[in-house]
């Protein structure tokens, strides 16, 4: 009977914090306009990924050059152009290169308003090389020629000296000399997870920045909560009711996680995360880190004064949680301490549901890291509020 009186207690009381944010058309609109919108941008980010590189050749009589042009290996595409001055103009983006279904070569001058070939595909040449004229015949004499390098003012330096390295060894190929050294055996070693040939796109990558900014919404919306009722004295009118600190407590716990929750199975349900991965894996992240922004929150929404303090609290404490979701756009490229970033767990685990099929062997460490620091993140919140309350 008591534990009936206390759970009525409760649920009054969540009632009561549910049409409060009702009321609220900030964080209604907020929430449901940026629930709208990550939806939106996720379908319109690509969804595939180009794995290889692609560099145009102009020449006019390579030889057995042809052939290995040809017989490329993979990850590497050559593109051969008629001219050089047409390739340059591809390069520099004042022409576009589109290859038919039949594998021709179609040039559209962009300037003077062409229309694009039909069942074509426009290729990304950011790289060329030409050749001139009598370079196989120089070559094999010992004579020295120019050959020109082509690119962008955005390609990377080390594609650059990939590519005079590239130049250099077919001319002694095709000079029919042996290069100047010799070329060491290498046995190549990847260290962590090798993805070559299992790249995910763009859009796969941004499912994890994509919940944690449905959690970041929450986060301030029940920080908001809290501050009012703090500043309003009404968490202390509902304490001398038959209501116990405790049961603000849970009902705080309740509607921050469920909130939180609900707004992010939405939006994995309607970017198709639950079909890509395990939804038993993907809710236990989701849950994890409604928990952890719930803590989060709760600390925040009592150090807060007003609407200004409780943003600047919250943006000052969950802006750190954003390194691990933006990493997840740049993999391999992030330093081995944003490991340490509460919200790191989380959003590994998220990625590795989604994007690769992970099951729970995979996520077993991040999902126990993220958990540890659900516990000390939810029991700060938890602490800091009951001393808020007390002391008011």
């Amino acid at each position: 009977m008591r534990d009936s009186r206390r759970a009525a207690i409760v649920a009054a009381i969540l009632k009561k914090d549910l049409i409060q944010f009702s009321r609220d058309r900030i964080y209604m609109a907020l929430s449901l306009f940026g629930l709208v919108m990550f939806i939106v941008v996720y379908w319109l980010l690509p969804d595939t990924v180009d794995e290889s590189v692609t560099i145009g050749v102009s020449h006019h009589d390579l030889g057995q050059f042809e052939a290995m042009l040809a017989d490329a290996e993979e990850g590497l595409e050559a593109v051969v152009f008629k001219s050089e001055e047409t390739m340059r103009a591809v390069i520099a983006g004042d022409a576009e290169a589109w290859r038919t279904d039949a594998g021709r070569i179609v040039i559209r001058d962009t300037a003077a308003g062409e229309a694009r070939p039909e069942n074509a595909e426009k290729l990304s040449v950011f790289v060329g090389i030409g050749f001139p004229e009598n370079f196989l015949r120089d070559t094999a004499a010992g004579t020295v020629s120019t050959v020109h390098v082509y690119v962008n003012d955005d390609t990377p330096a080390e594609i650059r000296t990939a590519m005079v390295s590239f130049i250099r060894e077919i001319a002694f190929m095709l000079a029919g000399a042996e290069l100047p050294v010799t070329e060491p055996d290498a046995e190549q070693i990847i260290l962590g997870t090798d993805r070559m040939g299992a790249q995910i796109s763009m859009r796969e990558r941004m499912q994890p920045m994509l919940v944690f900014f449905v959690l970041m919404m929450e986060t301030f919306a029940l920080a908001s909560l809290i501050a009012v009722e703090i500043t309003h004295r009404t968490v202390t009118a509902i304490t001398v009711t038959p209501a116990r600190l405790s049961d603000v407590l849970i009902a705080k716990s309740i509607f921050g996680i469920g909130l939180a929750m609900a707004q992010a199975v939405v939006l994995l349900a309607a970017i198709g995360a639950f079909a890509a991965g395990n939804p038993l894996i993907i809710l236990t992240a989701v849950l994890i880190g409604a928990a952890m922004f719930t803590g989060i929150g709760m600390a925040v929404g009592s150090s807060g004064r007003d609407f200004i303090g409780t943003l600047f609290y919250t943006m000052a404490c969950i802006l750190p949680l954003a390194i691990p979701a933006f990493s997840a756009l740049f993999p391999g490229m992030s330093p081995a301490w944003v490991r340490f970033v509460p919200s790191h767990g989380i959003m590994q685990a998220l990625i590795d549901a989604t994007a690769y099929g992970a099951g729970w062997a995979d996520v077993a460490a991040p999902l126990g890291t993220a958990t540890l620091w659900l516990v000390v993140l939810f029991a700060l919140g938890l602490g800091v509020l009951t001393k808020k309350v007390r002391t008011l």
